[in-house]
């Protein structure tokens, strides 16, 4: 099934024509709002973004970093954005890094890309002096300073005595100059090879494991157009940009897609802040990971239970207010559900979901209260979207229709349909850097072969079923998906997280399925009634869990093992669980 287009899109050859026709079209509307101090908010317009863009990248170019590679590593934040944009648009190759990563993998990282030059937030200001120490190759360190606030103080001055520290604001002066006193138009001018690597990112996970996905203009540019195609946006909207925006999803999604449709970013402050600084910039659009919005709703639930007959008045709201949007298509549910809607800033029309399988009794709990869930499908390899729910079709639990001008198929499907999902498209990465033998293993006559396993149904919708990877092999040749289990151990109250896995045992020369269970203590407080329960009540509570949701499954998906521990689970900067760090005995 060939997925078609709803909406007509603006074509763009590169993400440097993008720039240039969404500040041509948008010039004095707001492309971004910078806090500063409490409440107080400036907009940066898109005809001013796109000349600090050109006045960085002519500074770049005047250091000699044409065709170098250059990180880019920081908190979410408008200098990120310029910086990004400075260096794809006709300097170099950007390197997005996370800047959570220990030390010693940024600098393993920085040492595999042969990177020429680090623009950094100040926050990193002491981490990346260590490294100067090390990393002699690195001409430049750029420090994003308070270019829209305040300068440095004179006790921590960017400038270095060897000047390789350099700060981003005499940067954009010098670059400023060169253009309009010098005439330099190196940058302005520069020509963009759409097929020439210009993004290199490095996947999630240790140093050893992570690979450095290669992406292009075209790649990115093709992705922007095909998701536009399905999803409606325009200038009107807004987002608060909460996901680290080195990661593909956020970066994509978040900031070049909404930079095409001339909408407006602000920058989350930090998860703490998201319920602040909703209210504050009251945006339309949210792009998040299933945690977020799980906790929310958990959220709302427990706020309905505290009250005597709350749940039950919920209850009957949400069925109410189905009946007539969905019968009637009259919709009260933003006056049935203001609180709700409140606390997202009162005017969130759309809610996208990534980076992992969201419960789709959540996007469906949400939808009834008037929040409009839609969750995709995406890997760093494909730019990053391959399927998405669109506004004509749309299944909760499913990861929506192929985009338009994307192939995706199952290979070898089993007797339930489930195969490993391929993908083509000019979305797809030119290969890993600098690992061919990675590369061959997953580019093969131009399919990119995921490593995820799912299933289409009749209707084209997509659904993921797990990682190849992980499947747990049975002695009897049985397949069972951890994830499969995972998701119904989470759909209990009590259960915080989980980790599913298989464990081999010796004498029967069988295989079954363990767990490692987080509980969620204050769902059984509120359970057992008391303040402190001890681990014993825990446990009880978790086994009856466990027990019951071993019921529901066939005797070979049957948990035998599992066992409660305190902390969460160690997890990448989009929330997946670090499988293969976590200690399962």
């Amino acid at each position: 099934m060939v997925s078609q287009p709803i909406y007509s899109v603006r074509p763009i050859k590169n993400l440097k024509d993008m720039l240039e026709q969404s500040a041509d079209l948008y010039s004095e509307k707001d492309a971004f709002l910078l806090k500063e101090g409490d409440n107080n908010y400036r907009g940066i317009k898109y005809c001013d973004f796109k000349r600090d863009v050109d006045a960085l990248g002519t500074a770049l170019l005047d250091l000699g970093l044409k065709d170098k590679f250059i990180a880019v590593i920081g908190e979410n934040r408008y200098e990120w954005g310029v910086g990004y944009m400075a260096v794809v648009n006709g300097t170099g190759v950007a390197v997005p890094l996370d800047r959570e990563l220990p030390l010693s993998e940024i600098e393993n990282l920085i040492i595999r890309s042969d990177t020429s030059a680090i623009i950094f937030s100040e926050k990193l200001d002491r981490e990346m002096r260590m490294l100067s120490a090390t990393l002699t190759s690195v001409k430049y360190f750029i420090r994003m300073d308070y270019k829209h606030t305040q300068q440095p103080s004179s006790g921590s001055s960017t400038e270095g005595t060897d000047g390789r520290f350099i700060s981003y604001t005499s940067l954009i002066e010098r670059g400023r100059m060169l253009i309009e006193k010098c005439g330099n138009r190196a940058f302005v001018d520069s020509v963009i090879d759409v097929d020439k690597m210009s993004i290199l990112l490095f996947t999630s996970g240790t140093t050893d494991l992570a690979k450095g996905v290669m992406l292009s203009h075209k790649n990115i540019c093709s992705n922007i157009m095909a998701t536009c195609s399905v999803l409606y946006l325009d200038s009107n909207d807004s987002v608060l940009s909460i996901l680290p925006i080195h990661h593909t999803y956020e970066c994509t999604n978040g900031f070049l897609l909404m930079l095409y449709n001339g909408c407006t970013i602000s920058f989350c402050q930090g998860l703490k802040h998201i319920p602040k600084n909703l209210k504050e910039v009251k945006c339309t659009i949210l792009l998040v990971v299933p945690l977020i919005l799980e906790n929310l709703y958990k959220k709302i639930w427990e706020q309905a239970g505290k009250k005597k007959g709350m749940r039950f008045k919920l209850k009957a709201a949400i069925f109410i207010s189905d009946i007539l949007y969905k019968a009637f298509n009259i919709d009260i549910r933003k006056k049935l559900f203001r609180q709700v809607h409140e606390s997202l800033g009162g005017r969130v029309r759309l809610v996208i979901s990534g980076a992992a399988a969201i419960d789709p009794r959540v996007s469906k709990g949400l939808g009834s209260m008037g929040i409009r869930v839609i969750q995709g499908y995406g890997l760093t390899e494909c730019s990053p979207i391959v399927t998405v729910n669109r506004d004509d079709a749309f299944k909760d639990a499913s990861i929506g229709h192929a985009l338009p001008g994307t192939e995706v198929r199952i290979e070898n499907p089993n007797s339930d349909g489930i195969g490993e999902i391929a993908v083509k498209g000019d979305h797809v990465m030119l290969g890993y850097f600098e690992n061919s033998l990675a590369t061959e293993k997953v580019l093969k006559g131009g399919w990119f072969y995921t490593g995820d396993l799912g299933r289409i149904d009749d209707f084209g919708f997509f659904y993921v079923t797990g990682r190849k990877k992980n499947v747990i092999v049975t002695k009897n040749g049985k397949n069972i998906f951890p994830e499969e289990v995972e998701a119904y151990l989470n759909k209990s109250p009590y259960i915080q997280e989980c980790l599913i896995w298989g464990k081999y045992e010796e004498m029967s020369g069988e295989t079954y399925v363990s767990a490692q269970i987080v509980p969620y203590v204050e769902a059984i407080k509120e359970k057992l009634r008391i303040d402190n329960p001890s681990q014993e009540d825990i446990l009880k509570i978790i086994n009856l869990e466990v027990k019951a949701i071993n019921s529901r499954m066939p005797l070979y998906k049957r948990i035998r093992k599992f066992t409660v521990r305190e902390n969460e689970f160690e997890k990448t900067t989009t929330k997946k669980i670090k499988r293969y760090i976590e200690k399962i005995s």
